[in-house]
């Protein structure tokens, strides 16, 4: 990864604005383009999902003193209607060891030149790189859209809760972590967010 990073920054080198931070975007597109296939199976599922939610509340209710019950119908359920509830799952564990990848890329990354990116001092500080606390505003409140894009019941409590305290958890360890992890973050969920708005506004085929 820290070569992967090396090779962007030679890029932005060449196209006349050499920076890291650039680098690291540049970086966070190809990842984000190199994993849409999986992106857009997980969009379809979501989107499966919530077209059924009618119909999985109606067995919820109906076997609500059964679970052993209401699993196995809903199991029938899902594959008649041909949608896996955890293929929305797939692309953020192919991502995790990428971002683990990054984080000790730009962690330990041995910084040639003037490591800054506009108000950030440092890319591979924590904190005290971003005093205006930016990146980990930008990282909460990217990860709430995200998240809220994504949810297949709006009026489940479970849901609710992971949609208010999951992008506060993003915002705070990316106020923890370095300053180019917390870039790396939010230009991924910008992407994702634009990649799942013009997925979800596309009518359904089929």
């Amino acid at each position: 990864m820290q070569t992967a990073l090396a090779f962007f920054y030679n890029i932005t080198i060449v196209i006349g604005f050499p920076n890291y931070g650039f680098a690291i975007i540049l970086l966070t597109v190809v990842i984000k383009m190199a994993l849409y296939p999986l992106t857009v199976k997980q969009v379809k599922s979501m989107k499966g999902l919530q077209d059924l939610q009618p119909k999985i509340k109606e067995l919820q209710e109906k076997y609500k003193g059964n679970k052993e019950k209401l699993n196995k119908e809903m199991a029938v359920f899902y594959k008649e209607a041909g949608v896996n509830p955890l293929a929305g799952c797939l692309p953020l564990l192919i991502q995790m060891p990428i971002l683990i990848a990054i984080f000790y890329a730009i962690r330990e990354f041995d910084y040639t030149s003037d490591p800054s990116f506009f108000w950030l001092a440092n890319l591979s500080q924590s904190s005290p790189a971003d005093p205006y606390f930016i990146i980990p505003i930008l990282a909460a409140v990217t990860t709430y859209i995200q998240t809220k894009q994504t949810m297949t019941d709006s009026n489940n409590p479970q849901s609710k809760m992971m949609l208010n305290i999951m992008p506060l958890f993003i915002g705070y360890m990316t106020h923890t972590f370095p300053a180019g992890l917390g870039l790396y973050w939010v230009t991924s969920n910008i992407i994702q967010i634009l990649q799942q708005w013009f997925m979800y506004r596309k009518p359904a085929k089929g």
